[in-house]
Order: C-alpha cells, then sequence, then structure tokens
C-alpha cells in the first residue's frame, strides 16, 4: 500500500469526485516545496498508489494540491474554489490518508485510516 492515499467526495451529490489533478509536495524550505509525486482521482474518487509501495518518505511538511476547477469546469458547476491545498506533517512511516469532502462552496479535509 501507498504511505499516501487520498480520496475527495462531492457532497453536493453524494458522489465521488473523479478526475481531479492532486499534485504531493514536500516543503524543502521556507518557502520552497518539491514535487513529490501526482496523480488523478480515478472513478472513486481515490488515488490508491500515490507514492510507490516501496518508497517510505522522510518526516516533514508536505502539501497535496487539488485542482478542484478542472472538476467543477467538466461537471458544469459554478465552484468558488479553484484549488484546494491540505498541509499537513509526516511525522513517520506509517499509512496516511488525506481526504477531501468538496462541494461548490465549500471544502473540508481530515486524517483518515
Amino acid at each position: 500500500m501507498s504511505q499516501i492515499t487520498t480520496h475527495v467526495l462531492d457532497t453536493a451529490t453524494g458522489k465521488p469526485a473523479s478526475g481531479i489533478p492532486v499534485m504531493l509536495e514536500a516543503r524543502t524550505g521556507p518557502d520552497h516545496w518539491e514535487r513529490v509525486a501526482q496523480g488523478e482521482t480515478d472513478n472513486d474518487g481515490r488515488i490508491p498508489g500515490f507514492v510507490l509501495p516501496d518508497r517510505v518518505l522522510p518526516p516533514g511538511t508536505y502539501r497535496m494540491r487539488f485542482e478542484t476547477a478542472t472538476y467543477f469546469q467538466r461537471t458544469n458547476v459554478q465552484g468558488f474554489y479553484p484549488w484546494v491545498e491540505v498541509v499537513f506533517d509526516l511525522r513517520d512511516s506509517s499509512h496516511y490518508h488525506v481526504p477531501v469532502l468538496l462541494s461548490p462552496y465549500g471544502y473540508s479535509t481530515y486524517r483518515g485510516s
């Protein structure tokens, strides 16, 4: 299993949000980020294999950027947030699941399991 996974659920429709490009970056300086991985949510709204299963990321601060405008445009919905960024601290080598609950005018996130 990938160390980091994600899932996007469109709470306005109650369905997975597929086709959202997502980029994972590691913070390497006060204002500098380095791309670690990228992917796109599948038909179930997930990116299960963000990081190769044999790769363990070092502890640090990471950012996931969800390009939500792509999803809203494709579904003919006027969204307020063109992207969503979730910044989190990776503390150890355990599995981190970072889901996003998305609607046209709001979003939330939490550490999943």
